[in-house]
């Protein structure tokens, strides 16, 4: 490690190595990186313990579009982080899609309003009345359904470690450096930010600074004098069996199932011959950087009674794992903040993904780069999703967060 780098990025998971591998791939950018992270196993990294899917089914045409930059780089992403002399690291992307159900006039007029953005963006997504959706997936109770909006190509889930691996290793390889340790301190001359010191001890000069610390961000930007609106909420996935599995039951996609939202907030989605769900908690306080522990309680009294509502093949199952992980969450808008602070204009933030950081990370990761390398976007206009918005408490809406 030397003593001095262009760019210094805190964290280096998913959006960290997504920033650090955007940057040495660019050929206008020469200069050096440096990647402080301070859990090298990512044991409780918000990458690793996430339920790592991708939509396009949003309200706001920019982050419909940032999904698609980053399904059609999942599709492509065995053969452009290839690494001589490794094998590629395939995500195994399934494309099962997206299903999400309404039950009520509002939810109708909400999938209806999000259904003109996407499909005016290009997105490949349908509207089904109730006797579209019993044919599809005949497994379903659809009697209260008045509306379902369902993605048939573009949407599914992946392998959340093999993409954050992936970045990682094709950033090292094209000569970003990591190193694992933690920032304890952020140097700041003025309208500058200066250096960042370790908690080893060694102190680093810093042309610029990216804050990609997920849940720990308003922590970082402290640091450096300056605050961000995130916090750490604690969400809990569980994986269950069935007694009678509904998957291969579909008749679209080859028979299989697509990621459900239940208008209860509910989702469910294949795991192998298994299945992955999860519902937004009843009562969502922040909570401790370090607590992990599982919210037990909410498969029996949320989950398993909406699931066992929605289809009799969900009557009979079994919780085989469970496990708890944090939202880096954005409390004004719910939204990712990608963006210089407008004072302090070499330290940039890539935080508050709010559960959204996977599938947002290529388009985040790039459009930082383009920041750095460029002092603006020349792809995707993130310029809405900057900071400016949190000093004008002016939140970016979003009406399609789970």
């Amino acid at each position: 490690m030397k003593t001095s780098y262009d760019v210094v990025i805190v964290g280096g998971a998913v959006i960290g190595s997504a920033v650090a591998y955007f940057l040495k791939t660019n050929p206008d950018f020469t200069g050096s990186v440096l990647v402080v992270e301070r859990d090298p196993t990512y044991r409780f990294a918000s990458t690793s313990l996430s339920s790592s899917s991708i939509r396009l089914q949003f309200s706001n045409p920019i982050n419909v579009r940032i999904s698609q930059f980053g399904s059609a780089f999942i599709k492509d992403f065995a053969r452009t982080m290839q690494v001589a002399g490794e094998a590629p690291p395939e995500l195994n992307f399934h494309q099962g899609g997206y299903l999400f159900l309404a039950d009520t006039g509002d939810g109708v007029r909400t999938l209806r309003e999000n259904h003109e953005v996407q499909r005016a963006c290009g997105a490949d997504v349908v509207l089904w009345g109730q006797e579209e959706l019993a044919r599809a997936f005949p497994h379903l109770r659809v009697k209260d359904i008045l509306l379902a909006s369902y993605g048939r190509s573009g949407e599914g889930w992946f392998s959340n470690t093999g993409l954050m691996n992936g970045f990682k290793a094709k950033a090292r390889a094209l000569g970003a450096e990591y190193v694992a340790d933690e920032v304890v301190a952020i140097g700041r001359d003025g309208a500058r930010v200066t250096s960042v010191t370790l908690q080893s001890g060694a102190t680093v000069q810093a042309g610029t600074i990216v804050n990609a610390s997920g849940p720990r961000a308003a922590l970082t930007a402290r640091m450096a004098g300056l605050d961000v609106p995130v916090e750490p909420r604690k969400r809990t996935l569980f994986v269950f069996d069935c007694a009678a599995t509904p998957e291969g039951s579909a008749m679209v996609n080859r028979g299989r199932l697509p990621l459900m939202i239940d208008p209860s907030g509910v989702f469910c989605r294949p795991e192998g011959r298994f299945f992955l769900s999860g519902a937004p908690p009843v009562e969502d306080p922040a909570v401790d950087w370090d607590d992990f522990e599982p919210r037990w309680e909410e498969f029996e009294d949320l989950i398993w009674p909406a699931l066992a509502t929605r289809s009799p093949a969900f009557e009979a199952i079994k919780v085989v794992n469970q496990w708890a992980g944090h939202y880096d969450f954005n409390t004004l808008d719910h939204n990712l903040i990608v963006g210089a602070h407008p004072e302090v204009g070499n330290f940039i933030y890539a935080n508050g993904f709010s559960g959204h950081g996977l599938q947002q990370g290529p388009a985040a990761g790039r459009g930082v780069s383009e920041l750095i390398t460029y002092g603006g976007f020349r792809t995707l206009d993130l310029s809405e999703v900057g900071y400016e918005r949190i000093l004008q408490n002016r939140p970016f809406l979003e009406k399609a967060v789970i």
